[in-house]
């Protein structure tokens, strides 16, 4: 390999980010908060289909599900596309299926259309979000990439929230069918900047090598103000032996461990996260506080996650990633425990519940930096798309198990106890957590070692 080639992918690496590569973080983070509005969809406007159709809560439950079906199979499915085509084409295909979806949901007239539809756009979803959270991984700088990967998740609880509020004005005036429109059309909006901006992973043009990848990566590192290369970086041989594999890889031999880790952390997480989330606002009610006071409950959740989600960011390069993860893994387990067990006053269980989303939505997110770096560049999509559709297995366990232990008479401090005990399991599973190293080749080790000094100085 040479010189030149070397210099290029340190600076990307370890040189300071640039204006293109926050334009790509930007883009993510939008399309995030995109696929946070479509999920919630049917929450929003399931009162006004309700009246509008005369359903009971078996069919809106059918109608919830089906989203969360459809996201799990994209996950499983359509994920991988990001190996086999590249990460920019799988991106742009979610994002048709994701307007398409949204659009010819608004013209549904059964329940069973408006389902099928839904299993249709989570396919776009649940395919998304792991292309754009590895896009995000690959385009950071190695210091920056927990806080990159930070703010893009960060567009996903916003855009929830922010979705939920113009979903009201939209259903009062226009009716429940217009929040489908304005989800396609928003999708059609952000397309042409998603075509114009995202470019395709230069890890996957140097590992793929599809036809004319040394074109396109030049071009890429033009954009990047890097030196263009005079010939492709050389990978490790058992990036180039997984190329075509797919899932069997990802059991097999040296993924092994890693693909099962990864599933057991993401399902476990998901499970206790889902759990509290879905019955945060029961719980508190029932502790005696109002219904409004419940739904605030939620609110100074989501206010602390994201606090918690920028503050791993920033902090995650300076003390491992692994270690503020874990951190915060049983840092979840105890808040949980301390909200099952405070007084039942109001000022005492709205601040256990800050503490609770503190620590649960940056849980969530430390999965989007940890995971994808477990897999090789090659089976990264297929690897991450594996490991949230076990991961949503879990957010459908969590809430369900609760309701089953609550029927069976268990104490609120029992059953929480009960469902916070996965945290510890999935903070000891992140020690199998070791990311796949796939580095460029060079043939003089120091000529890489004195990149690497400067490209650290770089960084401030």
């Amino acid at each position: 390999m040479t010189n030149t080639t070397t210099a290029s992918y340190q600076q990307l690496k370890n040189g300071p980010m640039r204006r293109f590569q926050m334009g790509i973080v930007a883009i993510c983070m939008l399309i995030a908060g995109l696929d946070g509005f479509d999920v919630l969809v049917v929450a929003y406007t399931a009162p006004a289909i309700s009246s509008d159709w005369n359903l009971g809560p078996t069919e809106i439950g059918l109608l919830l599900s089906s989203g969360l079906a459809g996201m799990g199979l994209g996950s499983l499915f359509v994920a991988p596309l990001g190996d086999k085509l590249g990460r920019r084409p799988a991106v742009i295909i979610c994002m048709i299926i994701l307007c398409l979806g949204m659009l010819v949901s608004s013209l549904t007239q059964s329940t069973a259309e408006l389902a099928l539809m839904r299993v249709i756009t989570g396919l776009g979803i649940g395919g998304i979000l792991a292309n754009i959270n590895i896009l995000v991984s690959e385009y950071s700088s190695d210091k920056r990439r927990p806080l990159c990967i930070s703010l893009m998740a960060l567009g996903y609880p916003i855009g929830a929230t922010l979705g939920g509020l113009l979903a009201v004005f939209l259903i009062e005036h226009h009716g429940w069918r217009s929040v489908y429109v304005f989800g396609g059309v928003a999708a059609a909006t952000l397309l042409p900047a998603v075509l114009w901006l995202i470019p395709e992973s230069l890890d996957y043009l140097w590992a793929r090598r599809p036809a004319d990848a040394l074109a396109k990566s030049n071009a890429i590192l033009r954009r990047l103000q890097l030196p263009p290369l005079d010939e492709l970086p050389e990978h490790d041989t058992h990036t180039k032996e997984s190329n075509i594999n797919g899932y069997s890889a990802l059991i097999k031999n040296q993924y092994a461990p890693g693909t099962l880790a990864a599933c057991a952390v993401y399902f476990c997480v998901m499970l206790t996260a889902y759990f509290l989330l879905s019955w945060m606002p029961k719980m508190l009610t029932e502790s005696g506080l109002s219904g409004s006071v419940g739904i605030s409950g939620s609110l100074l959740m989501n206010l602390a996650g994201v606090c918690g989600c920028l503050l791993f960011g920033v902090f995650a390069s300076r003390m491992g990633s692994r270690k503020l993860a874990a951190a915060f893994m049983i840092g979840l387990f105890g808040t949980a425990v301390i909200f099952a067990a405070v007084p039942a006053t109001a000022s005492a269980l709205l601040f256990a519940a800050l503490a609770v989303g503190f620590c649960l939505y940056t849980s969530i997110n430390t999965l989007y930096v940890l995971v994808p770096q477990v897999f090789p560049i090659t089976l990264r999509s297929t690897g991450t798309g594996l490991a949230m559709t076990v991961g949503r297995l879990g957010a459908v366990t969590g809430p369900y198990i609760a309701g089953v232990l609550m029927s069976a008479g268990w104490s609120r401090p029992s059953y929480i106890f009960a469902l916070a005990v996965p945290m510890l399991l999935a903070a000891a599973c992140l020690s199998f957590l070791r990311p796949s190293v796939e580095r460029p080749h060079s043939d003089t080790d120091s000529i890489v070692s004195n990149l690497n000094t400067a490209g650290t100085e770089t960084v401030k």
